[in-house]
């Protein structure tokens, strides 16, 4: 599947709760229907940012294990 993201957060590098909150205010800014990727290294982000979507009734489109990190596609639902 390949869905072009309207925006890429790259929170490499970056600890938990780092990339789930810079996720949250990017989806806070976005329109409904637009697509976010998230780039994270931290094993964290593996749990919350999934957990989070499906709490927040957002889609995650996918989880991606990448060179070096974890990318993370979701799409504004509301």
């Amino acid at each position: 599947m390949d869905v072009q993201p309207d925006r890429v957060i790259d929170a490499r590098g970056s600890f938990c709760p780092g990339p789930l909150m810079e996720l949250i205010r990017a989806i806070r800014d976005a329109k409904v229907g637009e697509v976010i990727a998230v780039y994270s290294t931290d094993s964290g982000s593996k749990r919350d940012i999934p957990l989070w979507v499906e709490k927040a009734g957002h889609e995650l489109i996918g989880v991606f294990e990448r060179e070096g990190y974890t990318e993370f596609i979701v799409r504004k639902k509301k």
